[in-house]
């Protein structure tokens, strides 16, 4: 073997290993950038939901010990 071909091979692993590094960070990046996007789309609250009234102060006085 010579060594340009050696050097070559080196230079080939070298250029693959760190594009296919990019590509999984890209491929991370993208679903977070996603998810961002969603939870700035939610909507605001609509006022329904746990509320604290007659019959749930009657279970939690009852459920006491």
């Amino acid at each position: 073997m010579n060594i340009e071909s050696i050097i070559g091979r080196r230079k080939f692993l070298k250029s693959a290993v760190i594009f296919s590094g990019l590509a999984a960070l890209l491929g991370i990046a993208r679903p977070a950038a996603a998810g961002l996007k969603e939870l700035q789309r939610q909507p605001e609250h609509s006022g329904h939901g746990y509320r604290l009234t007659k019959q749930v102060k009657k279970y939690y006085e009852t459920a006491r010990l």
